[in-house]
C-alpha cells in the first residue's frame, strides 16, 4: 500500500457494535501485565495515551476538544481508565462509560504501537469487557470502531461477541501521513 499524505481526504466508515448478553469471566492478564485503574487522571496523561495507541489510526478528534471538555470526561465518576503495564511501561489502555443507564460504552481500547502481537491484546479486551460487565444494572455493552483503526479491529470485536447494528460514512482530511504498510501485524 501506498503513503497517504497528510492533507488528503479520505473517506471511512464507522461500525457501531452492541453486546447484550454478558460474556463468561475474563482469563487472567499475563503475569507481567499490571492493571491499574487510573484515579482522577489529568488530561495531559490520558492525551498521552491516547496519542501513543491511536497515532497511527488518527485519532486526532480528543484534541480538537477544549481542555476543560476532556477533564469532564476523563474525571467523569461514571468513566472509568484503566492501563495496562507490561515491563514498566503503558502498553495499552481501555476506557469505560457508563454515563447512559444500563449501558456501558467501550469508549476506548487499544495497545501502543511496540505491544501489537505480544499476545494479551485479546485477553486484555475480554478483562474490559468483564469490567464493563461488572457493574449493577448493565444490560448492553457498545463499542464503536472505523476503517482507520486497526485492520483487525473490526473482527477482534466481533469475535468477543459484539454484533455490529450500524454503519456510517464519513470523511476527513488526514492530520498525518498515513502508511497503512507501517501498521504492526
Amino acid at each position: 500500500m501506498t503513503k497517504i499524505p497528510a492533507g488528503t481526504e479520505i473517506a471511512y466508515t464507522i461500525t457501531y457494535l452492541e453486546m447484550t448478553d454478558a460474556p463468561a469471566a475474563a482469563p487472567a492478564l499475563p503475569d507481567d501485565v499490571r492493571l491499574e485503574r487510573c484515579e482522577q487522571p489529568p488530561v495531559w496523561f490520558f492525551l498521552s495515551l491516547y496519542d501513543a495507541v491511536g497515532r497511527m489510526y488518527e485519532w486526532v478528534d480528543k484534541f480538537n476538544e477544549t481542555t476543560e471538555a476532556v477533564k469532564a470526561f476523563v474525571q467523569h465518576p461514571d468513566v472509568s481508565l484503566y492501563v495496562a503495564y507490561r515491563h514498566g511501561w503503558p502498553a495499552g489502555f481501555f476506557q469505560l462509560d457508563w454515563r447512559k443507564a444500563g449501558i456501558c460504552d467501550l469508549a476506548y481500547f487499544g495497545l501502543v504501537p511496540e505491544a501489537i502481537g505480544g499476545g494479551f491484546g485479546g485477553t486484555l479486551l475480554r478483562t474490559a469487557i468483564a469490567t464493563g460487565w461488572s457493574r449493577d444494572g448493565v444490560k448492553k455493552m457498545t463499542v464503536n470502531t472505523c476503517t482507520l483503526d486497526h485492520p483487525r479491529a473490526l473482527d477482534l470485536y466481533k469475535r468477543m461477541g459484539f454484533a455490529p447494528v450500524r454503519t456510517e460514512d464519513h470523511t476527513r482530511i488526514l492530520t498525518r501521513d498515513r502508511d497503512p504498510s507501517q501498521f504492526p501485524a
